[in-house]
Formats: C-alpha cells, structure tokens, sequence
C-alpha cells in the first residue's frame, strides 16, 4: 500500500523500516538485487528522492550495496550483519574463525532448544547435503550452507541467527573454497552435530561443531 503523506524525514523514515522489513522477511535475499527505483517509487507511493534517500541511508548501514550501471542489491539482513561482514573481509581464514564463533555457539543452543521438527529438518538437509557431494562443488556448498543456517536456527537465539543470516553469501563462498579437501570428512563431522543435537547434548554438539572448523582452519594458512 502506498505510504501515507507526511513531512519528508518521516516519510524517509518510512520508506527505510519497509525497504528493511522486505529484507528481513526474505522477500530480497542476500546477494540479490531489489527492484529499481522506478517499481520502488509505483509500489511505495513516494517520489524518487525519497527512494533515493531511504536506498542511499540502508546502503550507508550495510544493508543495500548500490554498484553505479548494474542495480541496488542486498549486502545484509541488518545493520550488526552488514558491519560484521565488512571486518571479516574476504580472507577465508578470518571467515572461518567468524564461522566457528557463531556455529559452535550455535550448535549447544541447538541442543537445548530444538524442536521435533526442526530436527526432522536438519536430517533432511543432512542427507541433502551428502547426496550433492557428487554432484559437485557449487551445489554441496549451497547445500552446506542451508544446512549450518539450520543448525544456527535451531538455536532460537534471534540475535545469532540474524548475524549468521547476513554472513550466508561469505559462508557458502568459504564452503566452496575446501569442499575439494575436506567434503567427506566434514560429512562425518555433520553427523555427529545432528546426533548430538538430537540427544540433547549441548557439551558434545559444541564440541562436535569446533572439530569441523579444527580440520578447517588447520589448512586455511594465514
């Protein structure tokens, strides 16, 4: 519905919380481009200067990445998200060190706070991601990537999964970049996160978690 007529700084300010709620919601997901200006301005009900405006404030926060002669695309899912992935750059050592923070964490909150479907998922995603590791190297790393994001879910902590949501494009990159050396022995590794989420164990799920990135960042050399 087009946005109601007030005085310009509100209006701005209206335009940002609906550009950010159609991230947040999924409706443009990371790394994809949102709609040009001109289907912005139709579908808000606003000028252009205002899209202009609200666009350049969420490009400033992290949020939008606007690249001059190609479109305005989604950096991040939040403001924390899009600072988090500007200081663990592209240096894939650093990616996973970020990584192995959020996912062991994430991993013991799973074993306390999983519910019976939620488990089904993982499994499911499991075996997804097992069945693509001949189906090469792209499609087991976004497979990957779905799965540690359900892992990360299952954690019901808003905040870490928020911060891990925004950091999906980098993941999936950093899961491509050692599927070659590392994909059937992390295969392991991922069973043994599932299983220990599954008996409740948050101990072992945390500790299962780390010795995947252990084999990781034993080859990621500086």
């Amino acid at each position: 519905m087009p946005l109601t007529t007030t005085r310009r700084a509100g209006l701005v300010d209206q335009v940002i919380e609906q550009l950010r709620s159609s991230v947040n919601a999924g409706e443009w997901p990371v790394g994809e481009r949102i709609p040009n200006e001109s289907v912005l301005v139709d579908h808000l009900g606003v000028g252009r200067n205002t899209v202009r405006e609200a666009v350049r404030a969420l490009a400033h926060a992290g949020i939008l990445d606007v690249r001059q002669g190609d479109g305005t695309y989604v950096r991040a899912t939040s403001e924390v998200s899009g600072a988090l992935r500007r200081l663990c750059g592209s240096e894939l050592r650093e990616i996973l060190q970020v990584r192995r923070a959020l996912e062991v964490e994430g991993a013991r909150l799973a074993a306390l706070n999983h519910t019976a479907d939620e488990l089904g998922e993982l499994r499911a995603l499991l075996a997804r991601s097992q069945d693509c590791l001949s189906s090469g190297e792209e499609e087991f790393a976004r497979a990957d990537a779905d799965f540690h994001l359900a892992v990360v879910r299952c954690s019901h902590n808003t905040i870490l999964i928020e911060l891990y949501r925004g950091l999906l494009e980098t993941i999936a990159a950093s899961v491509a970049a050692t599927t070659k050396t590392f994909a059937k022995a992390l295969a392991v590794d991922h069973s043994n996160v599932v299983a220990h989420i599954a008996a409740g164990d948050e101990h072992a799920a945390a500790q299962a978690a780390g010795r995947l990135f252990d084999h990781l960042l034993g080859d990621a050399s500086p």
